[in-house]
């Protein structure tokens, strides 16, 4: 099966600010942010990717580059809008610390499928939006390029929180639950049974496994033995 690696934007400049972006245009990373989609390019080095999907927005867009600039390859690279944003409404580009005053924050962080920002859409629009885009481009990627191609989604917080909320079972309500950090890396199979959620939100390590990633699909009773990195080549 294939593997899709969900990667989040480096930090941005609302970030540092504490701003809700939502969908504003010209928000860009910021020096860290930078940095840090660097490091997850230099960590997704080793791993053969057969295409990097993006949310439409510029950060999103400029993290695929700095993963794309560490790729030897050449990845198909679709900007899709199914993974852009939360349409947060009349939220967005507001302060955290005011929004954190409004009614439905609680609603938000305790009963998130019965939000809908004002002016703007449902959360639960955004999981099965999200979730529906990034199975269609995963089955696309593998009757392409076999059970063992592995791709990149870039995406924003609060969709990758839902697809990997979604893959672990877990009702909309729970996603708060699940941290995901700016530039971090989780990775997700989708089996002809379930899902395998292989990793959430790391931010360092070797991923060089994921070239001879490959799966039945079936649960390792008892754990199994883990994964192989490949050999490398003597020198």
């Amino acid at each position: 099966m294939a593997t899709v690696i969900l990667v989040r934007h480096g930090r941005t400049t609302a970030n540092a600010s504490g701003v809700l972006a939502g969908r504003t245009e010209g928000v860009r990373l910021d020096d860290v942010g930078v940095e840090q989609a660097e490091v997850a390019g230099a960590r997704l080095a080793g791993v053969p990717l057969v295409g990097v999907v993006s949310s439409p927005l510029e950060r999103c867009r400029q993290t695929s580059e700095l993963i794309l600039a560490r790729q030897s390859g050449s990845p198909l690279t679709p900007i899709e809008d199914g993974i852009t944003e939360c349409d947060y409404g009349h939220w967005q580009g507001r302060p955290l610390k005011e929004l954190n005053k409004e009614k439905l924050w609680s609603v938000v962080q305790n009963h998130p499928s019965a939000v809908t920002f004002p002016g703007g859409e449902s959360m639960a629009g955004m999981q099965a939006r999200s979730v529906a885009a990034i199975r269609r481009h995963d089955a696309a990627f593998e009757e392409l390029h076999g059970p063992g191609a592995v791709w990149v989604a870039v995406s924003h917080g609060d969709i990758i929180k839902s697809v990997i909320a979604d893959a672990l079972g877990m009702h909309l309500d729970l996603f708060q639950r699940i941290s995901v950090g700016p530039a971090s890396v989780s990775i997700i199979q989708y089996g002809a049974h379930r899902p395998s959620v292989l990793a959430t939100n790391t931010d360092a390590g070797d991923l060089s496994w994921l070239a001879a990633s490959g799966s039945s699909g079936e649960a390792q009773v008892g754990g199994g033995a883990g994964h192989q990195a490949p050999p490398t080549s003597a020198t």
